[in-house]
């Protein structure tokens, strides 16, 4: 191999390094969408469809159970955007300045997702983001065309599989923490979680990281002050 060929593959390779075990995740929460699709009564080719071009995950369970129920599009439409709209406030963190070429970055502002949030914050480079979410990117289509197309007939009796996307987020979380062990933001998080669970359990989420945000804000601007 020549030294140019290891240099391009040396970021795939640090993305399997520190991602493989998140596109093993993804994989498995897949195929549990795959499985949800199937035993609804939609298409099989409807979830991989779903996952390749929407990307969203959890809403991703939800649009399901509405199309299966034949909700109407604007309420359809409401539901994406309210779950979809944490990632307002990812934007305003992610680094997508790191990712190099216009369309890597118009790539990388599609493929934004949770786990691609939570990885990149670890200081990846460039190649090394981009590389990351194509992997989650395609883990989670192949996990739903498997599930769809095997999963109703091999998994159909089988609970909890969507639990792993509760796992996974635990997981993300811990090593983040241990990357960087902050405690007054985790206990801000914790706060703002508990906070938006009191005030809006319908909305948590949205109430929460808005909350974290302006918190968040506070301290950056008190910190340069100081």
């Amino acid at each position: 191999m020549t030294v140019q060929a290891e240099i391009s593959l040396s970021p795939l390779r640090d993305a399997a390094r520190s991602a493989s075990v998140v596109w093993i995740g993804l994989l498995v929460l897949g195929i549990g969408l795959g499985v949800t699709v199937t035993t609804q009564g939609l298409p099989w080719w409807l979830a991989p469809i779903i996952s390749g071009v929407l990307f969203a995950g959890s809403v991703e369970f939800i649009l399901v159970g509405m199309l299966a129920a034949g909700m109407p599009i604007a309420a359809i439409a409401a539901t994406t955007f309210l779950v979809n709209s944490r990632h307002l406030f990812y934007g305003l963190t992610f680094p997508l300045h790191r990712v190099d070429g216009r369309f890597a970055k118009l790539y990388s502002i599609f493929a934004l997702c949770d786990e691609a949030f939570a990885l990149a914050s670890t200081r990846m480079r460039s190649g090394q983001i981009l590389w990351t979410q194509i992997g989650l990117h395609s883990s989670w289509v192949l996990g739903s065309f498997i599930g769809a197309a095997v999963g109703q007939v091999a998994l159909g009796d089988v609970r909890g599989m969507d639990f792993v996307l509760t796992a996974l987020f635990v997981v993300l979380a811990l090593d983040t923490y241990r990357a960087d062990p902050d405690r007054v933001t985790l206990m801000l998080a914790c706060a703002a979680g508990a906070l938006g669970l009191l005030l809006a359990p319908g909305s948590m989420l949205l109430v929460s990281m808005g909350v974290f945000t302006a918190v968040s804000i506070v301290r950056h601007y008190r910190a340069r002050r100081s």
